[in-house]
């Protein structure tokens, strides 16, 4: 097993703006696995307010890169336990490089990622595309410049029901709002009965992730949805959502990775509730991640692409009516500066 990587800044099309702060450029890391020939590729964007940068997973990463490539790597469920031992307290590089390693192991197999976790009944999400916080003139400009299906506005200000009754005068489209835990109890109960009427969809994390008697009170009071986001970061915390929110959102990055997430997932269905998948403005690499996970999911977002001007990696395709298909090839099904080896044959 080899390991390289690289770091990346890209830009947004339009500043990317919620309630913790706004941002013009999305820093990331890319990780490649080579093993007997085959490439794979995973990747992990940094987010300030967890205290992530790439040079502190760079850093990481080098310091225990031969750890790394010691392992003797048959399986990516495998090779994630002993990422998961080895960086505890990095779940963002872990999840670049289980996400390498679930690529590895596809294109060793000659399968797409989605073909090993096949479920009777598949489900076919499409994907909204978020609308972040700006002054309502703008957010309407940005609604009006991408139709879509189905919005993801971000809120968190003084005025959000203004911009959610703004927008509304613009589209007939569906709307999920995310407040980011920038909400308390009474004022999320005001907002969320205000927006019932207004088509939203469903509320993501109203409250502080720690507010858990707070999310009793709303979970027993909101004529709508309530879905888990910083609430519900690892496999732990899926059990502690129950009857204080409907869904719970998972992302790939913040969990560690494919292979917790499809733990999350089994989890949540045996504890009834839905389940999404969403963004952190990854590329098309580390969204193709997502997408192959929707067969299995209620709700998607995976609009990270369509956020940023610069990408780095093909093999998503978006159609308007918010539909996502992922590649026939094997693993992730991207093309990643055109390094795939295509020689070898399936095991």
């Amino acid at each position: 097993m080899k390991v390289s990587y690289k770091t990346y800044n890209l830009k947004f099309k339009h500043p990317f703006g919620i309630s913790k702060g706004t941002k013009t450029h999305q820093p990331s890391i890319v990780v490649e696995l080579e093993h007997m020939g085959w490439k794979g590729y995973g990747e992990a964007p940094a987010i300030t307010y967890y205290d992530v940068t790439v040079e502190k997973m760079a850093q990481h990463l080098e310091f225990k890169k031969l750890m790394v490539e010691k392992f003797a790597f048959t399986d990516p469920e495998r090779y994630w336990h002993y990422l998961h031992h080895l960086f505890p307290n990095n779940p963002f590089l872990v999840c670049a490089l289980d996400i390498a390693g679930w690529d590895l192991w596809g294109k060793m197999r000659g399968k797409p990622l989605k073909e090993f976790w096949k479920p009777a009944h598949p489900k076919s999400p499409v994907t909204d595309y978020t609308i972040g916080i700006d002054t309502i003139d703008k957010m309407v400009s940005k609604m009006q410049e991408k139709p879509w299906p189905i919005y993801k506005i971000k809120l968190g200000t003084a005025n959000d029901i203004a911009i959610i009754e703004a927008l509304r005068k613009h589209t007939d489209a569906t709307f999920r709002i995310d407040a980011n835990a920038a909400w308390k109890a009474d004022e999320a109960l005001e907002k969320i009965n205000a927006f019932k009427d207004l088509g939203v969809e469903f509320i993501e994390q109203p409250l502080a992730k720690d507010d858990w008697e707070g999310m009793k009170l709303l979970f027993e009071k909101s004529p709508l949805p309530l879905v888990a986001d910083e609430s519900c970061v690892f496999e732990q915390d899926v059990d502690k959502c129950l009857n204080h929110f409907h869904g719970i959102n998972i992302k790939l990055t913040k969990c560690s990775g494919i292979t917790p997430a499809l733990r999350m997932i089994d989890r949540a269905r045996e504890l009834n509730m839905k389940v999404m998948v969403g963004s952190m403005n990854e590329s098309t690499l580390g969204s193709a991640a997502i997408a192959h996970l929707m067969p299995l999911i209620d709700y998607v977002d995976v609009d990270g692409p369509l956020l940023l001007e610069e990408d780095i990696a093909t093999g998503l395709t978006y159609n308007s009516d918010g539909t996502v298909f992922t590649s026939a090839s094997p693993g992730l099904g991207i093309e990643y500066a055109g390094l795939y080896q295509k020689e070898k044959a399936p095991l």
